[in-house]
């Protein structure tokens, strides 16, 4: 059964598990350093990073973020090893019913093969592309905005919401001043 376990850098064990699978699993340009992940953990009160288990096996994590009317993923992984075996669609069921707002993610646009199969999973399981131009801000001083698009399951609209949430992203995720 699936469930989400709430970690801090005090839990070594799972934390050194969340960060080596993090690394792992996102180009570094898509990740915050770690020393700042790790106090957004300890010290963020809306600023959720979960070990993903199914009963005792620990399977990937997700970090979101709790904005009230709506959660945002920042992270979300399935260790290699345990791959294509249902468990992101389960996990994704799960989170869906446990968090109850609606939920945004970030993906990269569909231009390679990865980013499109990714799409296609979110999509299979309720989510809605948004195809606003959207960059996600630099997590570090001198990389670069991305390009990506907002992927939301739930009552929101990419007309009507879509300057709300960005705003929230970009200020309360990413820092940016403006």
């Amino acid at each position: 059964m699936i469930r989400l376990q709430p970690i801090n850098t005090s839990d070594i064990q799972h934390y050194k598990f969340m960060e080596e699978l993090l690394i792992d699993s996102f180009p570094a340009e898509e990740y915050r350093q770690l020393e700042e992940l790790r106090e957004f953990t300890d010290r963020t009160g809306n600023f959720h990073n979960n070990i993903i288990f199914d009963d005792e096996l620990a399977i990937g994590f997700i970090t979101y973020w709790d904005f009230e009317h709506f959660y945002y993923v920042e992270h979300f992984a399935t260790n290699p090893a345990l791959r294509n075996g249902g468990y992101g669609k389960r996990t994704l069921e799960y989170l869906c019913d446990y968090l109850k707002l609606p939920i945004v993610l970030e993906v990269e646009r569909p231009v390679e093969e990865m980013a499109k199969r990714r799409i296609n999973f979110y999509q299979r399981h309720g989510f809605t592309l948004w195809e606003n131009d959207y960059y996600q801000p630099p997590y570090k001083p001198g990389d670069n905005y991305l390009p990506m698009y907002l992927m939301v399951h739930g009552a929101l609209d990419a007309k009507k919401d879509f300057e709300e949430v960005k705003q929230k992203l970009y200020t309360e995720v990413y820092k940016v001043k403006e």
